[in-house]
């Protein structure tokens, strides 16, 4: 099982390095190498996750390694889903460092599998925590997106056009490319913090207890909340939208990580 993980990680850093050689070089061939290697790492991740749960004996959601593992993995897949309806140029090289990113967070945090705690023998669970982690897996690709049209504004403003500019998709595109994103995050959060409240509404007898997890969870959906409202009422859109949407990825991993360790609670991964 450890040396499945290990070949899905050097899969994804062998396709962020063959994501970067396609930047620089532009070869379609190149891009093509890239995204097979993904899909590859694609497939044994998932073959891991199906192992660790035939291995575990439940769902494999409910420590750090796993959680951020998982968060990778929903990178991947919803990037390989998103490119084969849309087009948008050189998003690889974006998202894939921050994939393997992840992925070797994971690989430094313990991969020992634990027995599952009491409270969290629920069919609920992977429902809940996979909606949950989907949904930053999307809110993370509105980050790169949000990235991406920040440096090509800035090689647009300066008039003096660099390696990003002709490299780069549209500012249009990349618009349209983060109000996709968040629409599907912001959806997938939803449903995660619903799902999460019913649990809840079982398991202590209350729908919201204001544990750490929970009450950061509700500030990210208000933030996005905003963000889509505002998109849609008063027009934020282009700058100010790649702005909140980098804004708004921060207070992702704060809820993921931040609470964890500076704040805790009920619903904090060990390891």
């Amino acid at each position: 099982m450890t040396l499945l993980f290990q070949l899905t990680l050097y899969l994804y850093l062998l396709a962020t390095a063959v994501y970067v050689a396609h930047f620089l070089s532009q070869q379609k061939k190149v891009r093509a190498v890239a995204r097979a290697i993904l899909l590859v790492g694609g497939v044994l991740h998932t073959v891991y996750f199906v192992v660790r749960y035939v291995a575990a004996g439940h769902t494999p959601l409910t420590s750090n390694h796993e959680a951020v593992s998982f968060f990778a993995w929903s990178m991947t897949w919803a990037f390989l889903s998103f490119w084969w309806r849309y087009r948008v140029k050189n998003f690889g090289v974006f998202v894939s460092p921050l994939i393997s990113l992840l992925m070797l967070i994971a690989a430094f945090s313990s991969q020992e599998i634990r027995p599952l705690a009491p409270a969290l023998k629920s069919n609920w669970l992977p429902v809940h925590a996979s909606l949950a982690i989907m949904a930053n897996g999307f809110m993370a690709l509105a980050f790169c997106g949000g990235v991406m049209y920040l440096l090509q504004e800035r090689e647009i403003k300066k008039k003096k056009f660099g390696i990003f500019y002709s490299r780069l998709p549209s500012l249009e595109a990349l618009d349209n490319l983060n109000q996709h994103c968040l629409t599907l995050g912001f959806l997938l959060l939803t449903l995660g913090i619903v799902t999460g409240s019913v649990w809840a509404k079982q398991a202590w007898g209350a729908y919201w207890q204001w544990d750490p997890k929970e009450t950061w969870s509700l500030i990210t959906w208000l933030i996005y909340a905003a963000i889509l409202h505002q998109r849609l009422t008063v027009g934020w859109r282009r700058r100010r939208a790649a702005i909140m949407a980098i804004a708004g990825f921060g207070a992702v991993l704060f809820t993921l990580w931040g609470v964890t360790y500076l704040l805790g609670g009920v619903h904090s991964y060990v390891g």
